[in-house]
């Protein structure tokens, strides 16, 4: 995403008599081998609200689908892949439950897996009417090459609900869709705005103003384009873009 933003199931045993073929074939599909968990992995660390979402089952299980959630999270930002493969061992276990899909969500959004991402997270959002996974979803149509969906999902009118730091990642992946369609100038207004103009360094500062810089880029406005990856190199000193390489390509242009 905007990046550029986690009845029971369980293994089923041998077919009962009498079952069909195709029973046996589609239960031994459902089942997913437990991969290995990375050391220190404590299923007591999961977040207190999605702990609590496990209540309902066997404490055993819980703790088993505790354990490869929290490896989910660890995993997310490093090695996605791997991250997706404890999500989806989760999901094997209790496929129902709204925090496996959200994880499984998250985890095939991270390794562009955009219609996995679309599914898990509109089956969350079903299940429990939460609309911060928006921004996700419209931003896994754009990756499906759909930017007219991207934008159709920005107007729906729980958009209206998503917080501060959610209707910034929207504003951005509305305006990608935009830049995607070659409408230009729409791209920039998309982003232009008080968040824009707040003096207040946040956590998305950085991101927003990353896109409005390669949203001026892309419409030809170069100067302004440079002014701003400029201001985003000063303040983005977890490198979450890469301000200083535009700036840098951009100087080389004008060589």
């Amino acid at each position: 995403m905007p990046a550029d933003r986690p009845a029971p199931g369980r293994r089923e045993g041998p077919a009962k008599r009498g079952s069909r073929p195709s029973d046996r074939t589609a239960r031994s599909r459902r089942w997913v081998p437990p991969p290995p968990l990375p050391p220190d992995i404590d299923p007591r660390d999961l977040d207190r609200s999605a702990r609590a979402a496990l209540r309902s089952l066997p404490k055993d299980l819980a703790d088993k689908i505790a354990a490869h959630l929290v490896a989910t999270g660890t995993l997310l930002e490093d090695d996605p892949e791997q991250a997706l493969v404890h999500a989806k061992y989760a999901r094997s276990l209790a496929p129902r439950l709204p925090v496996v899909r959200e994880a499984m969500g998250l985890a095939a959004y991270r390794t562009g897996d955009y219609a996995t991402a679309l599914a898990e997270l509109r089956a969350v959002r079903r299940i429990t009417g939460d609309p911060s996974y928006l921004p996700i979803m419209a931003d896994s149509e754009r990756g499906l090459g759909r930017p007219e969906r991207a934008l159709a999902l920005a107007n729906d009118p729980d958009a209206k609900r998503l917080d501060p730091a959610e209707r910034v990642e929207l504003a951005i992946v509305v305006s990608g869709a935009r830049r995607d369609r070659g409408e230009t100038d729409a791209a920039i207004l998309a982003l232009q705005g008080a968040e824009l103009n707040r003096t207040t360094v946040v956590g998305w500062t950085a991101r927003l103003w990353y896109a409005y810089a390669a949203a001026l880029l892309d419409a030809g406005r170069v100067d302004e384009a440079r002014q701003w990856f400029g201001s985003v190199a000063t303040i983005d000193e977890d490198g979450e873009t890469d301000a200083e390489q535009r700036l840098a390509e951009l100087d080389a242009e004008d060589r």
